[in-house]
């Protein structure tokens, strides 16, 4: 058996290309093995700044040889065919092919071919070149006067079995059995013989810690055991963990200072200069929860001063991106946010649904709209609408677009606002993501609801709406918004109403060419939303909420047939009809429901049902004693649901459906609804009738599945 190692060393990849890369190269040459009948015991992978590395274990020095029969034409075939067969299975005369016979088809040839395995190393020389050549990176490039194109300019490829190079060429570059470390402390080259060999080189005298999860592990712990020695402690950042893990071959952790004066900035500003622009951690006290003067940088060197240098020129490259943000702090704060406001107006949000400040006068009359079904003071949520935006002109937010809503809160607060009002300003764009929690407020709810929904409506109006996998305005982050917002804070919205509620207009223009008045555009933006695929598109989302509780997709389209759009009464709906039919009285009622359902479909195919159906009482008393029994419940039944119905009393309600089971399977057991009296069967179809309209009180128990 057999080990490669296959190594591709180039200039700088990408942090956020490396992790991706490096398992697409190794599926790929695992592929290629794979494809050319070459078994290995297990493939591991390595990447980082520089190089991604595959190792392969437990190879047959070559594939099996393999033993093919190739079926060709009948005797007696035409000499065409008799040639393309004996050229197909390279033999020189269909003497050297077998002659088989087949009871239905007859004499037919059959060549038996014997394919040699092999060589792995051949495999490999062919394999590796092409992957090269076709693997996939997100951005290329080509250099010199080559045509290959990679991410970065490739300087070495690396490629060994068992010990000895496997010679190949991939434009100009040959492969061999060197490597290259750490571009100060070992830049070697080291000359490797396999796996082993080259993860001790390199992670000793190369000083190049090889794979991406021994980096993120030494820099974690380093990072917050250095910060706990200094009586600080290190503010979590995954997705930054993640992308320095990738900028460093060599990790060193460096605590750095800056200046105090700095802290009076908004939080935000300072981490997010240091994240975005010089990859550093903050650092928080951890008696106050504040942050501390203080920044963690991740070196590619091992300073003879224990990092002094590093942390002193890191923290003079901060401070200038600090002062940047302190000029825009001083800048913003000196402008009132309606001043900022004015301005949206020059803003385009969407052609057909005019600029940034048209928007905002539409969400504000919403959320004034929508303020009382979320217990918000009227006057604070609209306020908060028309101040919601305002900060996209300022000159914090046009530095760093992530603050959006966070400065506006801020901007509020210097200037006197209600803390309500400041907190919708930066909640208003909850939730941005399945993680994200969502306003919880009452005037932050307002503002978010209102703001969704009206590009929701207004898109809806213009007829943009997503199709397939294309959904360039996010409307469905929006929907899902709405579903979120209105579930986790059990607001009771119609959903219709804030539709019709909603001032979203279409820009739309008369014959002459002059622009129609807003009432003729509300009017039309009313009527173009005035459309089932909105509420189903609500719906869609709600389902995916649900679905990832545990709940049946068929439950929602059950209950949301009932006309109902409710959020948080669709779902009590759902929730209960579920638990209900995981019982065995519902079921069977469910069954039993089917069993009438098909029935009554069956004589409406004959025909229409006579209208107004209505059990006669006298009939049933002359019946059996099983149409009686099911008379005598549905009669309670229908009567006892009343209450618990208007109370929102689900469980309740499945309570008493529950009574119906035994006396529909009795009545199905032991009554022909299709009586040989024309009477006797109008008065048991009205009783099915009354069967079924009772359930669809509930949800329209057609469309469950089962």
């Amino acid at each position: 058996m057999a080990d490669l190692l296959l190594e591709i060393f180039c200039e700088e990849i990408p942090a956020r290309m490396q992790a991706k890369a490096e398992a697409d190269l190794g599926k790929a040459l695992g592929d290629a093995l794979t494809g050319a009948g070459l078994a290995f015991d297990a493939l591991e992978t390595a990447s980082g700044p520089r190089r991604m590395s595959v190792n392969v274990t437990g190879l047959p020095v070559k594939s099996a040889d393999v033993a093919e029969e190739r079926k060709g034409p009948k005797v007696g075939s035409p000499e065409q065919a008799i040639a393309g067969f004996l050229k197909g299975a390279g033999l020189a005369s269909i003497d050297q092919a077998e002659v088989r016979s087949d009871p239905k088809k007859g004499d037919f040839y059959v060549a038996m071919l014997d394919k040699p395995g092999r060589k792995t190393a051949d495999v490999v020389a062919e394999a590796v070149p092409d992957i090269i050549r076709s693997f996939h990176w997100p951005k290329s490039m080509r250099w010199g006067t080559g045509e290959l194109r990679w991410v970065r300019p490739l300087q070495r490829i690396l490629c060994v079995l068992d010990g000895e190079i496997v010679p190949f060429e991939v434009d100009g570059l040959a492969s061999g059995n060197q490597t290259e470390g750490h571009r100060v402390h070992g830049r070697g080259p080291f000359t490797v013989t396999g796996w082993a060999d080259y993860e001790k080189q390199l992670e000793g005298k190369g000083h190049v810690r090889l794979t991406r999860a021994a980096r993120r592990a030494l820099i974690e712990a380093d990072a917050t055991a250095i910060c706990e020695a200094a009586g600080l402690e290190l503010v979590e950042d995954i997705g930054l963990l993640e992308e320095v893990t990738g900028l460093a071959e060599w990790p060193v952790v460096v605590l750095g200072q800056m200046d105090p004066a700095f802290l009076e900035l908004p939080p935000e500003v300072i981490k997010l200069s240091m994240r975005t622009h010089q990859k550093y951690f903050a650092v928080r006290d951890p008696n106050t929860e504040e942050l501390a003067p203080n920044f963690v940088v991740i070196a590619n060197i091992d300073a003879s001063d224990s990092g002094k240098q590093i942390a002193a020129g890191n923290a003079r490259v901060l401070s200038a991106r600090l002062e940047d943000g302190r000029f825009f702090w001083d800048k913003d704060k000196a402008t009132p946010l309606d001043e900022m406001a004015k301005k949206l107006s020059t803003i385009a949000f969407k052609e057909e649904l005019g600029s940034l400040g048209d928007k905002v006068e539409r969400v504000a009359a919403l959320a004034r709209e929508l303020a009382p079904a979320v217990g918000a003071d009227a006057d604070l949520a609209e306020r908060a609408a028309r101040l919601c935006k305002a900060d996209l002109v300022s000159e914090m937010v046009g530095e760093f677009p992530e603050l959006q809503g966070v400065m506006g809160r801020y901007y509020a607060l210097e200037a006197g606002e209600p803390a309500s009002v400041a907190d919708a300003i930066r909640d208003h764009y909850k939730p941005q993501g399945p993680s994200d929690a969502v306003p919880t407020d009452p005037v932050s709810i307002a503002v978010a609801l209102a703001d969704k929904l009206d590009t929701l409506v207004g898109f809806w109006a213009i007829d943009e709406k997503p199709t397939g996998s294309k959904d360039p305005f996010a409307l469905r982050r929006a929907a899902l918004g709405v579903v979120r917002i209105v579930l986790e804070n059990g607001v009771r919205l119609k959903l219709n109403d804030a539709i019709l509620a909603s001032p979203s207009a279409v820009k739309s223009k008369t014959d002459e060419g002059k622009a129609a008045t807003v009432e003729e555009a509300v009017s039309k933006a009313v009527d173009a939303v005035v459309d089932p695929t909105l509420l189903s598109f609500f719906a869609d989302r709600l389902k995916q909420v649900l679905r990832d509780q545990g709940q049946r997709h068929d439950l929602i389209d059950a209950v949301f047939a009932l006309g109902e759009d409710d959020l948080v009464l669709i779902t009590r709906r759902v929730e209960a009809l579920g638990a209900f039919l995981d019982t065995e009285d519902g079921a069977t009622l469910l069954a039993g429901y089917k069993r009438a359902a098909n029935i009554l479909k069956a004589e409406e195919k004959k025909g229409a049902l006579p209208e107004n159906l209505v059990v006669d009482a006298a009939l049933i008393k002359k019946g059996p004693k099983e149409e009686q029994a099911l008379f005598a419940a549905l009669t309670k039944v229908r009567g006892a649901i009343d209450a618990p119905l208007k109370a929102e009393d689900f469980a309740g309600v499945m309570g008493e459906l529950a009574r119906l089971r035994a006396p529909v399977d009795a009545f199905f057991e032991g009554v022909m609804v299709n009586d040989g009296d024309a009477a006797v069967r109008a008065n048991r179809l009205a009783l099915l009738t009354e069967v079924r309209a009772t359930l669809h009180q509930v949800a329209d128990f057609s469309l469950i599945e089962g």
